[in-house]
């Protein structure tokens, strides 16, 4: 189960447009992750609606049910 991300940087202040992120899992897309100024929206491969954090609600979720690893 390898992943791949791919991001584009778009040549604007990310406040202007969202950073994309696509992610595949053996070569299938997942999904793509759009980071913003307010938060990130994850959506899924063929679907039209995304679910958004707030970057207050994706900091409570990370360490609520992430595993802790030094960097």
């Amino acid at each position: 189960m390898a992943h791949e991300v791919t991001f584009t940087v778009p040549e604007r202040p990310l406040g202007r447009r969202d950073i994309e992120f696509d992610v595949k899992r053996d070569g299938v897309m997942l999904g793509t992750l759009k980071v913003s100024k307010g938060g990130i929206v994850w959506r899924q491969r063929d679907n039209q609606y995304g679910y958004r954090l707030s970057w207050a609600q994706l900091d409570a979720a990370a360490t609520e049910r992430g595993r802790r690893r030094a960097l």
